[in-house]
């Protein structure tokens, strides 16, 4: 387990006990692109299945920020739900979390880490993220959210929420 305290105070851990599942879930299914309507079950059952990381207010210790990352320890690591409330933004909360996540997979001896994002690339360049070399040598299998469903027949690769 890590623990790191910036210099301002903020806390950044690993131990998933302390980890605020209802207040991470709330963040992902209702402000989150990638996982806006995500079920509370599947939320819990990826942090349990994670590297996680929290980063708590100083003073209270409220978590202000979290991180995922999925890996095999040893090749392969993906960062995911990268996610900072929005009251704490501009603090440099995620380029910390996506650094410390960076550097404890490195430790474990993993030389790959990917992630995915629409709108956060300068942040994540700036711990030294690139564009992939060869996109072409990459594959998705994507299947269907089972709490989305298309908009319309003719729009079969766009989803929205279960209603």
């Amino acid at each position: 387990m890590l623990t790191l305290t910036r210099t301002d105070g903020y806390e950044l851990c690993t131990d998933p006990d302390r980890i605020d599942v209802d207040r991470v879930h709330r963040w992902l299914s209702t402000e989150a692109y990638w996982a806006r309507d995500r079920p509370y079950e599947v939320t819990a059952r990826a942090i349990a299945n994670s590297m996680v990381f929290g980063v708590y207010r100083p003073g209270d210790g409220i978590q202000v920020a979290f991180a995922r990352v999925v890996t095999d320890r040893a090749t392969v690591a993906w960062l995911s739900d990268v996610f900072v409330d929005p009251a704490e933004r501009g603090r440099g909360l995620g380029g910390w979390l996506a650094a410390t996540a960076r550097d404890a997979v490195t430790e474990l001896g993993v030389y790959r880490m990917l992630l995915a994002t629409d709108d956060a690339h300068g942040v994540y360049a700036q711990v030294g993220f690139t564009s992939l070399a060869k996109p072409q040598n990459l594959m998705e299998l994507m299947r269907p959210q089972p709490w989305v469903t298309p908009v319309t027949d003719k729009e079969p690769n766009r989803l929205r929420p279960l209603r």
